[in-house]
């Protein structure tokens, strides 16, 4: 079957990556962030463009696919208007992101793509833009699948969800079946758990992207009173923030704590490195998550290239890197389900 597939907001290729895994083809993936390029370009056979996608014309679009293909068009627009990390007093209409959709809309009716798919934070769902995507691509001539999908289901080892939406010219598509029951889903300990002993602020000889961030002694002091899966109302009282004993802070239980090994990640954001930011503990280190350990619980492949030789090695880019990604496992489920697709098509 003649597929290709162009990658929209690829960032490093989380979603590329899972597309090629499951057996899609992606000839090119497109990204504001130009440091994107060498983990992007490094991991996949694929081009990485570094462009604006509201700048970008269908034409220039439909150049990138192979004559005579299933044209499929992907992309995960950035989330933050829509995240509930999102702080309640900005104005989401008013983030530059909001209108990204939009923008992927406008290169949908001008390259016409067989196939759409899309993946973003449920809260989406609720807003004018998505409304207006579905009803758009209703317009086109496609069906469409989505819904909220709980990622373990597809060997994700975080207590993510996420909205997946599949949309097809040829009839109607579904996702597949899920890969994981309950009892088989992937846990923090099946993932980075014979990983090295490292201390806060260290890098393991042997893997430059084992790395952490150094900790303030306070929360050095902090991390050791931490319980896997507890809170910071574990600590002794001098321990606590100032936010700890306000009213507004005291239903905040999932900063400052520790993972568990046998349960399920948080979702791993953009600051996974940082202990304060959510509970992003090692369930026994006195540390937070390394890059790598991060990496991993996005089902990174262990030999996934991420530091470009020509740039100084920053985890809080790396962080945002990894943390902004398609989880790789997540992108196989959304290829798989695309190809199931088209091969039922193609087989009638």
């Amino acid at each position: 079957m003649n597929v290709a597939a162009v990658d929209l907001f690829c960032g490093i290729g989380g979603l590329t990556h899972g597309l090629i895994k499951a057996g899609i083809p992606v000839v090119a993936g497109i990204d504001t962030d130009k440091t994107c390029k060498y983990a992007y370009e490094a991991n996949n056979d694929s081009d990485f463009i570094h462009a604006d996608i509201t700048n970008l014309t269908g034409k220039e679009v439909s150049d990138l696919y192979p004559e005579g293909c299933v044209k499929i068009l992907v992309g995960c627009a950035p989330c933050q208007p829509f995240s509930t990390h999102t702080q309640k007093n900005k104005s989401r209409s008013s983030d530059e992101k909001w209108g990204l959709l939009y923008s992927f809309l406008k290169l949908i009716r001008e390259v016409q793509p067989d196939i759409v798919s899309a993946e973003n934070v449920p809260a989406i769902a609720r807003s004018k833009v998505f409304l207006d995507f579905i009803t758009e691509l209703e317009d086109l001539g496609h069906d469409i699948f989505w819904d909220k999908v709980y990622c373990p289901d597809y060997g994700v080892p975080q207590s993510r969800k996420r909205l997946v939406l599949l949309a097809s010219k040829f009839g109607p598509i579904d996702i597949i079946p899920a890969t994981h029951s309950r009892d088989e889903y992937e846990t923090v300990r099946d993932r980075i758990g014979e990983l090295e002993v490292i201390a806060a602020g260290e890098v393991f000889a042997g893997d430059p992207l084992h790395r952490t961030s150094r900790l303030r002694d306070i929360n050095l002091r902090r991390i050791r009173q931490s319980k896997p899966g507890g809170t910071w109302r574990d600590w002794d009282e001098d321990l606590l923030s100032p936010c700890h004993k306000k009213e507004s802070g005291k239903s905040y239980g999932g900063v400052y704590a520790r993972m568990s090994w046998d349960t399920l990640a948080p979702t791993i954001t953009t600051q996974f490195y940082n202990y304060g930011t959510g509970r992003f503990g090692h369930p026994e280190q006195n540390r937070a998550l390394s890059v790598r350990e991060g990496a991993l619980l996005q089902t990174f492949p262990p030999d996934y290239e991420f530091i470009d030789p020509e740039l100084p090695v920053s985890i809080k880019r790396l962080g945002a890197h990894i943390g902004n990604a398609v989880p790789v496992d997540l992108g196989v489920a959304i290829g798989r389900s695309i190809l199931g697709h088209l091969g039922e098509v193609f087989d009638d």
